[in-house]
């Protein structure tokens, strides 16, 4: 699962760390993305990788409307290649959607609440997670057709999948990460489905870090970098936490 990220990087360091075209468009320091809020994403184009702004939670083309966006937020790999709202996307409308890092909710024994940590690359370099992406337009009045004057909106879904071995203390899945070797074979259309479905596997063992920190992440409208402070987890001796009720709005 992932319903949270941070996307701290400015558009010009994306676009140098992935080789890509930047955008016109530059983004808040958003340290509490949730669906339906615009990131940044890279995808394929007139030969060049091009860093785009889309919206977080995949409104397939025939939806009546934009709300079933906020219930498409995550694809499992299990089932994304056939489900109907995915499955055209999975063949030939593939990103990669990077992130500084992203959150996650554990159980602690004893609690109520659960306990937030801030999860990170070791080496420090961002996470970049297999996404979907697809462009609706709204119907005519009256009318199951699509109103082609309209600007499109963009929008897309991160895969999950089975978790790697830090992320099974806290998690039984997590989002699919694709590493730079691959980063050209999962943008291209032309990939055979069979190789696009071998990419979809955990990272490495010990490739990411599991931080600790406070509830206040669980709002939504809380926002900066003190939310990725490191603090005594929820039970521990000395433990800490402030505000929110241990769940996170999904």
């Amino acid at each position: 699962m992932c319903g949270r990220f941070v996307t701290a990087s400015s558009p010009d360091e994306l676009a140098n760390y992935f080789g890509a075209v930047a955008p016109d468009e530059e983004l808040d320091r958003d340290y509490n993305v949730a669906p339906t809020k615009e990131v940044y994403v890279v995808r394929a184009g007139d030969g060049h990788r091009r860093l785009s702004t889309m919206r977080w939670g995949l409104v397939p083309f025939w939806a009546k409307d934009l709300k079933i966006g906020s219930r498409m937020i995550n694809a499992r790999v299990e089932t994304a290649a056939d489900k109907p709202a995915f499955r055209k996307a999975y063949r030939s409308r593939r990103c990669l959607v990077p992130a500084d890092g992203f959150y996650e909710w554990a159980k602690t024994p004893g609690e109520k609440r659960k306990q937030p940590y801030y999860i990170y690359r070791a080496d420090g370099e961002p996470v970049v997670f297999a996404g979907l992406w697809e462009r609706w337009r709204p119907r005519l009045a009256d009318s199951e057709e699509r109103d082609e004057s309209a600007d499109p909106i963009e929008t897309f879904t991160i895969l999950t999948g089975d978790p790697n071995k830090e992320m099974t203390a806290i998690h039984d899945r997590m989002p699919v990460m694709i590493p730079a070797a691959s980063w050209d074979d999962w943008l291209d259309p032309g990939t055979d489905v069979e190789a696009v479905a071998g990419l979809l596997v955990p990272p490495p063992d010990d490739f990411l870090v599991l931080r600790p920190i406070s509830t206040e992440v669980n709002n939504v409208r809380n926002n900066g970098p003190q939310l990725l402070d490191e603090v005594q987890p929820i039970g521990s001796a000395g433990g800490k936490h402030s505000g929110g009720d241990g769940g996170h709005e999904r």
